[in-house]
């Protein structure tokens, strides 16, 4: 009993351990519904901003703002592929300086067939030099566990290898950022082949906040999740199950459990997609880094506590 209790607790405090320092994300059309995010994030925490194609990149520069005023760390995503211009690039980056003292930003190549304008992919972004002209000094960069319907598994590898490469020669501090995965497994495999690779980016990994089933499938078809989504698509053939909230604590105990097994693994910490909302996704994870939860006899999972 006592032996059993041990490992219990070993497991509690490696998803503790695990959810510590975790990120968030928002996107300016979710931001306008949120009176103050001080109601449901920590002061200081980072918040990621989106940035889809089509919209209006002012209104990522007034969220951003908005996050620093309320006492949080914006980190705006910016999309090579939808970038109409060079001169787009400079004028936001020096919008978001001056305006929301951004530092850290997500590259991301954009799920664009035809770049709008001259930059097909984030290398050349980054070759520009305007990132560091204007003061960011953490940049993410996409990192692809279960691959990407856009890109060639060869074309992922070189980039990942270029990144690293500019990484090693550069001021600012890199890390991957990856799309979230419904199951461990595509997540560890691929942990281990990009350091077999000559990774050293560190890795915040993809987690999906509290949502339906329902909305779950339709974010993961939206994204292109691969394999992973026949967890959620497990779960949709049973319609009765469909408008059932899912908590990703599977995933996370795995997760953990690996990260504490594997201290050399690129996975540092946990970026949550708050595909059900804000405030749901912030309260649950909120509630497990502070360690509000209990494991599971079997160790496959947990549940908050009764009074979170």
């Amino acid at each position: 009993m006592r032996a059993a209790l041990a490992v219990q607790d070993n497991q509690h405090e490696q998803i503790r351990n695990f959810m510590t320092g975790f990120s968030l994300e928002t996107t300016p059309g979710s931001a306008a519904k949120i009176p103050d995010f001080r109601e449901h994030v920590r002061l200081g925490d980072s918040v990621y901003i989106t940035f889809l194609h089509g919209a209006d990149f002012n209104d990522t520069i007034r969220v951003a703002g908005r996050l620093r005023r309320e006492g949080f760390n914006p980190v705006p995503h910016i999309a090579a592929r939808s970038l109409p211009s060079r001169a787009f690039l400079e004028e936001g980056l020096r919008r978001l300086r001056d305006e929301a003292a951004v530092t850290q930003v997500l590259l991301i190549g954009g799920a664009v067939a035809e770049p709008l304008g001259e930059f097909g992919d984030t290398m050349q972004v980054l070759a520009t030099g305007l990132l560091d002209k204007y003061g960011v000094t953490r940049i993410g960069v996409a990192g692809h566990p279960e691959g990407s319907p856009d890109i060639p598994d060869e074309a992922i590898k070189q980039a990942l290898c270029w990144k690293n490469d500019f990484a090693r020669r550069s001021d600012a501090e890199f890390y991957l950022v990856t799309q979230f995965c419904f199951e461990p497994e595509p997540i560890i495999r691929w942990d281990r082949l990009i350091q077999a690779e000559g990774n050293t980016l560190p890795i915040h990994i993809g987690i999906p906040g509290l949502a339906t089933v329902k909305t779950l499938l339709a974010h993961a078809k939206a994204c292109g999740i691969g394999p992973s989504m026949r967890v959620v698509a497990r779960q949709a053939m049973n319609v009765a199950k469909l408008l059932t909230v899912a908590a990703p604590d599977k995933l996370v105990a795995a997760l953990a459990s690996y990260q504490a097994s594997h201290p050399a693994c690129g996975i540092r910490r946990a970026h949550v997609y708050p595909l059900g909302g804000l405030k749901k996704s912030a309260e649950w994870s909120y509630a497990v880094a502070d360690g509000n939860f209990w494991v599971h006899p079997d160790g496959k999972g947990f549940s908050l506590d009764a009074a979170t």
